[in-house]
């Protein structure tokens, strides 16, 4: 799907016609949609699940399952009841224990995408519940966020997966200093999407995605008042809704990426360039991929 270059194509919506946005029959049931799994939250932050959660089902996913540490699942639970909810088993510390992917497991095979960590804390208790959970959902598409991409720093990726970082998240990630990530985004991009087996979003003023196949492109039509708490989140679970619904991870990444700008531009005009909240994004996303599907589509 990628092709190797040297300098990144830009992210238009000639590109995303490439990858259709699939449209299911009007007959058709929540299953012909997809089933999303999103593993995330944390005793001080439950509301990054819920943002991403939230943008999986407006992303046009069909189904919604939701693991959650279990001090903060049945809020969730009741703040989003289109959803099954099940808690996570949880260490003293408040992270999550690796017996917790046993409660996972039966529903495995019924998910089509795996969006996880958004909000999440305790680094080590996460990557150690990530590398247990991968080999669970080795058929799905899975949507690595927050300190779930930090499963990179032990090894590349098996089954390969979309990370979505911010500068900050990279230079940690990657051991380059925040300033060289800025310096050379392209570069930067490309290399850890080579590195760790994944297509990468490295998020900013400019979004760089890379596939691991050298594949590049450059997208800038990005918001101000998308850098705001709980746009990444937002973003992360719009990718996993759009997989489900049967987009392969780059495509759902790209898609994404597009989709998440021309919310916060929708918002920008309504409210002005800055103020207006990472939650508000997700009620603009059914119009935004209608339109970007139509125009995509255009003859």
């Amino acid at each position: 799907m990628g092709r190797a270059t040297s300098r990144p194509a830009r992210l238009t919506s000639a590109v995303l016609a490439r990858w259709p946005l699939p449209k299911p029959p009007d007959d058709a049931d929540k299953e012909v949609r997809g089933h999303v799994l999103v593993v995330a939250g944390s005793q001080e932050m439950p509301g990054a699940a819920l943002l991403a959660s939230v943008a999986a089902l407006r992303a046009g996913a069909g189904k919604l399952t939701i693991a959650a540490p279990a001090s903060i699942a049945q809020g969730l639970a009741f703040a989003i009841p289109e959803s099954r909810v099940i808690g996570l088993p949880q260490a003293r510390s408040g992270g999550l224990l690796v017996r917790g992917t046993d409660s996972l497991a039966a529903t495995a095979h019924l998910v089509d995408a795996l969006v996880i960590g958004p909000g999440m804390q305790h680094e080590r208790a996460v990557i150690a519940f990530v590398r247990a959970l991968m080999p669970l959902f080795a058929h799905a598409t899975m949507v690595l966020d927050a300190l779930a991409m930090s499963v990179v720093r032990t090894g590349a990726l098996d089954p390969p997966a979309v990370l979505t970082p911010h500068a900050g998240e990279m230079a940690y990630l990657s051991g380059r200093t925040k300033e060289a990530v800025c310096a050379d985004p392209v570069d930067t991009a490309r290399e850890a999407a080579t590195r760790w087996n994944a297509c990468v979003a490295l998020k900013g003023a400019s979004t760089i995605i890379a596939s691991p196949d050298g594949g590049l492109w450059k997208f800038d039509g990005g918001a101000a008042g998308l850098a705001t708490s709980g746009s990444g989140d937002t973003l992360a679970g719009l990718m996993g809704g759009l997989a489900a619904r049967g987009l392969p991870p780059l495509a759902a990444c790209a898609w994404g990426v597009v989709a998440h700008a021309r919310a916060g531009a929708a918002l920008s005009r309504g409210q002005g360039p800055l103020g207006y909240l990472a939650r508000e994004l997700a009620g603009e996303l059914p119009a935004r991929l209608h339109a970007l599907s139509q125009r995509a589509n255009a003859p």
